[in-house]
């Protein structure tokens, strides 16, 4: 259990109460009026959506894609046996065979290396969740005990219904303050498929390259 989820409870129910008052209306001009219409969704949903991220499970497949790169090897190194006969017929297998080796594991456009690069990404986004999720622990934290926290508790106590007018610029603040971070948190993970995209991309088979057979073992292009 991490910092976010010990504060989920008291977290969910503040924002439960402001979602109730910024629903009632919101000050006109207030900062979190562009927050809103970029998240599409009030912060006590959004900050739900979230505690859904957990880094493990990312972690874990990063973990287990490079396990995959152990058969690949196993494949090339039979592919590197000296072939012990000669002829047009040799020739044609080891230009076949150089080219199935550069297809499993030549450079970051081999299979390998995009196993590589997907164990990567998903390393990456374990980070960018484990990250993400301790910013918008601190927020929440910050906001709990703040002043606006106790006039939208009182604003939002059993009693008439709610109106726009006491609470209700104070939730603002505090829709704003949690729609701020997670839009960070977003846009970093928008940033990292931007960057990891094209070592994701679907790698191309490389015909074989005549009168040039390879027979050694790749090079290959660790992390």
């Amino acid at each position: 259990m991490d910092p976010l989820d010990r504060l989920a409870e008291p977290g969910l129910d503040l924002l439960r109460r402001v979602d109730r008052l910024i629903a009632a209306g919101v000050p006109e001009g207030h900062r979190v009026w562009p927050l809103l219409r970029r998240m599409q969704v009030l912060p006590g949903d959004a900050v739900r959506g979230f505690l859904d991220l957990h880094p493990a499970p990312l972690a874990s497949a990063g973990h287990a894609v490079r396990r995959l790169v152990r058969g690949y090897d196993d494949v090339s190194a039979a592919l590197t046996d000296s072939v012990l006969w000669s002829g047009p017929a040799a020739t044609a297998y080891g230009q076949q065979r150089a080219a199935l080796l550069r297809h499993l594991d030549e450079g970051p456009d081999s299979l390998v290396g995009r196993l590589e690069s997907t164990a990567g990404y998903a390393d990456a986004l374990a980070d960018w969740v484990e990250g993400s999720r301790l910013a918008l622990a601190r927020t929440l934290a910050d906001v709990l005990r703040s002043a606006e926290a106790v006039s939208v508790v009182a604003a939002t106590a059993p009693g008439p219904s709610t109106r726009p007018g006491p609470g209700v610029a104070d939730a603002a603040e505090i829709a704003a303050r949690v729609l701020a971070v997670l839009c960070v948190a977003y846009d970093g993970a928008e940033t990292l498929l931007r960057q990891w995209a094209p070592s994701l991309a679907e790698t191309a088979w490389r015909p074989p390259v005549a009168g040039q057979p390879h027979y050694d073992q790749p090079t290959r292009v660790g992390w």
